[in-house]
């Protein structure tokens, strides 16, 4: 298996788009270099806040491919290759893999209802058909499946390449519980938070970093989060989490992926709305977003 430490602050990039709502590979690029700049740990084409819910598998491909063309082995790239059939999931999984992944996220099915069995043999039979780590991504208020903490372990204890799990739930108490449950195992397991506020939380209960939205925005300030944490300067990096929860009060008015590539925009780079429908943000948050980004400026 390819080894990858799986570890810091990655960025689940955003996807930007022209007007026409065709991909702009140009301007993706652009954002690729400003992540790297920011000193990012690794990049996520196509997660959530990459809108990889919308797009089609050529589109993947071809991000994939650019996002990987322009890293260049800089950092690893964590390809979001989860599908909603099991043998959706192992063709895009196998296709990361060929075209030059470092790690796989993958979400749970969405949409039906699965058991945990039928999370754990999905996730088993994917795991046959390739040969880099896994990262396993919980995120239930978008999906409708909860991964439990109970199933990442067995997953991680039974399954060499499974290396990671991302929660997203936004519940601490099951992100403690991943943590908590696999951190015994022959092997290095990391478990990364999917919510921006939680990293600090998982950092001190033993996680390794997060997956972070807000990264779009702050690169640098997000990703101090871990480094003064590993550096032992625990107030920093506790003052680096409260700087980029300014946000948070924005989303209320919005799908948060809308508000991330809004205020990605706002800042100046070209990377245009969400892909219909989900792009649209009232002029009130659009004006909260803008306060919130003058008072951030010290950030950019």
């Amino acid at each position: 298996m390819k080894t990858v430490e799986i570890k810091g602050i990655i960025p689940p990039i955003v996807t930007p788009m022209n007007a026409d709502e065709s991909v702009n590979i140009a301007e993706l690029r652009n954002q690729v270099e400003r992540q790297i700049a920011g000193g990012v740990h690794g990049i996520f084409p196509f997660g959530t806040n990459g809108e990889g819910y919308i797009l089609s598998m050529k589109e993947k491909e071809e991000i994939l491919e650019a996002v990987i063309d322009q890293v260049k082995g800089r950092i690893p790239v964590y390809a979001g290759t989860g599908c909603i059939s099991t043998q959706d999931t192992v063709y895009m999984s196998k296709r990361a893999e060929e075209l030059g992944a470092d790690v796989l996220s993958i979400i749970t099915p969405s949409f039906a209802v699965a058991s945990q069995k039928e999370l754990y043999d999905h996730y088993v039979e994917v795991a046959k058909h390739v040969n880099i780590p896994i990262v396993l991504y919980n995120i239930p208020p978008r999906t409708g499946n909860k991964l439990l903490p109970e199933t990442v372990a067995k997953l991680a204890k039974d399954v060499d390449v499974i290396m990671g799990a991302k929660d997203s739930s936004g519940d601490r108490d099951n992100l403690k519980a991943y943590i908590d449950l696999t951190k015994d195992l022959d092997k290095d397991f990391s478990v990364l938070a999917g919510n921006d506020g939680n990293i600090f939380f998982c950092l001190q209960n033993g996680g390794k970093g997060g997956i972070a939205g807000r990264a779009n925005l702050w690169p640098e300030t997000v990703a101090s989060i871990y480094n003064y944490f590993v550096a032992g300067d625990l107030e920093k990096a506790e003052a680096a989490q409260a700087e980029i929860a300014k946000i948070q009060p924005v989303f209320k008015f919005g799908n948060p992926n809308t508000i991330i590539k809004k205020a990605v925009n706002l800042l100046g780079y070209p990377v245009g709305d969400c892909r219909r429908p989900f792009n649209y943000l009232c002029d009130e948050g659009v004006e909260a977003l803008k306060a919130v980004l003058k008072d951030t400026e010290n950030l950019h």
